[in-house]
């Protein structure tokens, strides 16, 4: 199995950010409180290149936080984790502190 994968082209490997269940008081919260659809970028591929042949890079870095769409992507399973893989086009935006 496949301990890190590089995504091809202009693809970004995201791992989805689970909102908390409940506080840390043991306090059940409603699904529709904080359903933010974001995730962490994990991996980037290379980019795409353009008719003359230069490299486009993509426009997002390992480690950012970004926001996705509801539905679209490819679930990729590495080990027991589970990640999505998105075309650069796909993400909506970063978010920032």
């Amino acid at each position: 199995m496949a301990k890190r994968l590089i995504p091809a082209f202009n693809r970004i490997l995201v791992e989805k950010i689970v909102p908390p269940s409940k506080t840390t008081a043991g306090i059940l919260l409603p699904e529709k409180t904080s359903k933010l659809n974001s995730g962490k970028v994990v991996a980037v591929g290379p980019g795409l290149r353009d008719k003359n042949g230069n490299q486009i890079p993509v426009a997002v870095k390992e480690g950012e936080t970004v926001l996705l769409p509801e539905y679209g992507g490819t679930e990729v399973k590495l080990g027991d984790k589970e990640y999505h893989l998105f075309r650069e086009d796909d993400i909506l935006g970063t978010l920032h502190d």
